[in-house]
C-alpha cells in the first residue's frame, strides 16, 4: 500500500485520527539518535506514534549501525539513507514524502529537542487551529553557548524584519505540521528554517508553544555562527522574493463532479483574500519584492 492511499485527510484527523509520523533527519549523529529513539518511544503516548523515521544523510560516522540495530524492537521505526549528503532540508523533504500519516513532527537527531513536547504541539494543531497548520517550538531556555545564543537572537531579529513573519524562534527544530501542506511548498535547500514564513504565504495557520531545550550530549554542531550568517543572509532575499510573489486563490464556488467530495483538497484559509498576498497571521501583508 503506498504512503497516499494511507494519508487521512485533515478532516478525519479531526474525527480521531491522531497517528502521526516522527521524522528525524540526522547527519552523524552516532551517540544521540540510539538515546532519541527510545526516548521518543518511552515518553510520546503510545497511541499517538504511528512511526518514527531516521533520514540518515549519508552519514560517514556509526549512524546507521546505531538506527539499524533498534529496527528488531521497534516495529514502527523505519531507517531511510541517502545516497549522497544533500542536507537537513532535503532529509526532512525524504521523510515527510515517505511518511504514512497526515500529520508530521519533525525533531533534529542532535537530542536537543526533547520529544515529550510533541503531544502538547499535536494537540495544539488538531484542536485550537483551524485546517493545515504549522506549531512551532520556542525554547524558553537555551542550552547553547553564549555566542550561539546571541547569534540566535539576531537572525530572529533579522529575519522578522525582512520576512515579517512573526517567527519567536528560527532555529528550533521541533515543529508538527500537516504533511500535504507542507509537500505543495517550494522545496528548496533551507527550507526546514523557513517553513512558517512558507505556511503564512500558502494561507495556512502558524502558532508557537514553548518547548525544552536540552545540551548535545554526543558529537558536534554541524553549523558554525559565521556559516549560518552567510547561508541565512542568502536564503532570507530568495524567501522575500518567494513571499511576495506567492498567490494563494480562494475558492468562491465549486459545483458538479461530485462538489462535497473534493472540498476538503481546499485547504485555504478564510482570511486569504481572492488572489490576494495577506497573511494569516494576522499580520500585515507580505512585504514588497527586493
Amino acid at each position: 500500500m503506498n504512503a497516499a492511499a494511507t494519508t487521512p485527510t485533515h478532516a478525519h484527523r479531526r474525527q480521531g485520527e491522531t497517528r502521526i509520523s516522527i521524522v528525524l533527519p540526522a547527519y552523524n549523529e552516532a551517540g544521540n539518535l540510539e538515546r532519541l529513539v527510545r526516548e521518543i518511544f518511552a515518553v510520546v503516548p503510545e497511541e499517538l506514534v504511528g512511526e518514527v523515521i531516521v533520514v540518515d544523510d549519508a552519514s560517514d560516522d556509526g549512524t546507521a549501525a546505531e538506527t539499524k540495530a533498534l529496527i528488531g524492537g521497534f516495529p514502527r521505526l523505519r531507517y531511510i539513507r541517502l545516497a549522497t549528503r544533500c542536507g537537513q532540508s532535503a532529509a526532512v523533504h525524504t521523510g515527510v514524502r515517505a511518511a504514512r500519516y497526515g500529520l508530521i513532527a519533525t525533531l533534529d537527531g542532535d537530542g536537543q529537542n526533547d520529544p515529550a513536547d510533541i503531544a502538547a504541539l499535536v494537540a495544539h494543531a488538531v484542536r485550537v487551529l483551524p485546517g493545515p497548520s504549522l506549531v512551532g517550538g520556542i525554547r524558553t531556555t537555551r542550552r547553547a553557548e553564549r555566542s550561539k545564543q546571541l547569534a540566535s537572537r539576531f537572525a530572529n531579529w533579522l529575519r522578522d524584519a525582512v520576512l515579517a513573519d512573526q517567527c519567536p524562534d528560527t532555529g528550533c527544530g521541533i515543529k508538527v505540521f500537516d504533511r500535504e501542506a507542507f509537500l505543495a511548498l517550494p522545496s528548496f535547500s533551507g527550507m526546514h528554517r523557513y517553513l512558517p514564513a512558507l505556511f503564512l504565504s500558502y494561507g495556512h495557520h502558524v502558532a508557537y508553544l514553548p518547548v525544552n531545550d536540552r545540551p548535545r550530549i554526543a558529537g558536534q554542531s554541524k553549523y558554525t555562527n559565521l556559516r549560518r550568517a552567510i547561508v541565512g543572509i542568502y536564503d532570507l532575499v530568495g524567501v522575500r522574493w518567494l513571499r511576495a510573489r506567492t498567490v494563494v486563490p480562494r475558492i468562491a464556488e465549486v459545483q458538479g463532479g461530485g462538489a462535497n467530495a473534493i472540498s476538503n483538497d481546499f485547504h485555504f484559509s478564510e482570511e486569504t483574500s481572492p488572489c490576494s498576498p495577506k497573511s494569516s497571521h494576522g499580520g500585515a501583508g507580505f512585504p514588497l519584492p527586493i
